[in-house]
């Protein structure tokens, strides 16, 4: 056989180091967590043979917090009018909580997409995708600013992207509707992430640094959408591994603010780089440590990323001896304002007694090293 008829071999990925083993305590949260908590600990993170399921899904419906959420159900499949609002910290019963919020905070519990609430609502989120000419369609993005365009491009840009981002999180995965809108989103953001402008995204307005108003870094929504889409990530790697670049640069100083026609905008949801490049930052605010951590293991970059897994390790240090984690400093449950975070944290029910405070933090730790690829031992 010539040199010229040898098979071509393909590129190989280096092989990763074996995952260390993470004990996780099965036994004390079955003990001491509410039923959502010990269905996602037996089938998201301890997967124990026999254990599916449909052989414990009574857990999270009977959770008070799920089962409000759910009588609050417009008739319409929606919540108070509203797509991305979320509750006062003062707020009971949920109040002001809005659609896509709702959806997350269901599918967080361990609800199923094919119950009654969720059914409901899909109409509405699959038809936002189809960026809906209909102003009632941009709920509270719209109002007084329903008829400025560049506004009202803005909100339709956002809800799309939030509420493919919840369809995907139910597992839509494979439906054509979600596939072509995740496919455009992946489009747009990547034709930034390639331009020149991707390393000079500011502008100068007045006294301000401003993102240009083509500008479109990747929002919060992207990334949960394509945490839950392994098949989209595969076809479109290139652009993912663009994307894991982006995210490991260091976040500007300017605030993330973007001229919108003639108007100057704040837009909390783009993400402009690493978010967590140290421990104090992920100490400022654990549950959205926990929810970026999550994201990335998700996504495949949180071993690819020595940062990251230094904070995830120092947080797995930070548990006792039972394998439940505690504060690095003080006794007080971690807070956060952070209203995409809002969804996956506290599950646990309000003012749980005792050590059951620290149920939702053990379980997010676990459920991130299996997600990771670490053995899971069960203590």
């Amino acid at each position: 056989m010539t040199e010229s008829e040898l098979p071509e071999l393909l590129p190989t990925e280096p092989i990763s180091p074996p995952q260390a083993t993470v004990e996780f305590p099965l036994e004390w949260l079955l003990d001491h967590a509410s039923g959502p908590l010990q269905y996602r600990s037996l089938v998201d993170v301890a997967q124990l043979p026999g254990v599916d399921s449909g052989s414990v899904d009574a857990l999270p419906l009977a959770h008070a917090g799920a089962l409000t959420i759910a009588m609050t159900q417009s008739r319409l499949g929606t919540w108070n009018d509203s797509m991305l609002g979320v509750p006062a910290a003062t707020a009971k019963h949920f109040s002001g909580i809005g659609t896509i919020s709702a959806v997350r905070r269901l599918l967080e519990y361990g609800w199923d997409r094919d119950s009654p609430p969720l059914v409901q609502a899909r109409r509405t989120l699959f038809r936002l995708l189809a960026e809906d000419d209909d102003p009632g369609f941009l709920f509270e993005l719209g109002g007084k600013h329903a008829k400025d365009e560049d506004r009202v491009h803005r909100g339709r840009t956002i809800l799309r992207e939030a509420a493919a981002a919840a369809l995907a999180q139910a597992g839509y995965e494979g439906d054509p509707r979600l596939r072509g809108a995740a496919k455009r989103i992946i489009h747009r953001v990547d034709e930034f992430m390639r331009s020149p402008l991707a390393e000079k995204p500011f502008m100068r307005s007045g006294n301000r640094h401003v993102l240009a108003p083509d500008a479109a870094p990747p929002s919060i929504y992207v990334l949960t959408m394509l945490a839950h889409m392994p098949l989209i990530r595969s076809e479109h790697h290139t652009q993912v591994d663009r994307l894991f670049t982006h995210l490991s640069m260091p976040m500007p100083r300017q605030e993330s603010v973007q001229m919108i026609g003639s108007h100057i905008i704040v837009q909390p949801q783009l993400v402009l780089g690493d978010p967590l490049p140290h421990r104090n930052a992920a100490d400022a605010d654990v549950p959205f440590s926990l929810f970026w951590l999550e994201t990335m293991a998700r996504l495949g970059f949180l071993k690819r990323h020595d940062g990251w897994s230094k904070l995830f390790d120092r947080f797995l240090d930070d548990r006792n001896r039972e394998r439940v984690w505690h504060p690095h400093k003080g006794m007080e449950p971690p807070v956060t304002t952070h209203p995409w975070v809002w969804s996956t944290y506290p599950l646990e029910v309000p003012d749980a007694p005792g050590e059951s405070v620290w149920t939702d933090i053990t379980f997010r730790l676990g459920l991130i090293a299996r997600l990771s690829g670490h053995p899971i031992e069960l203590v």
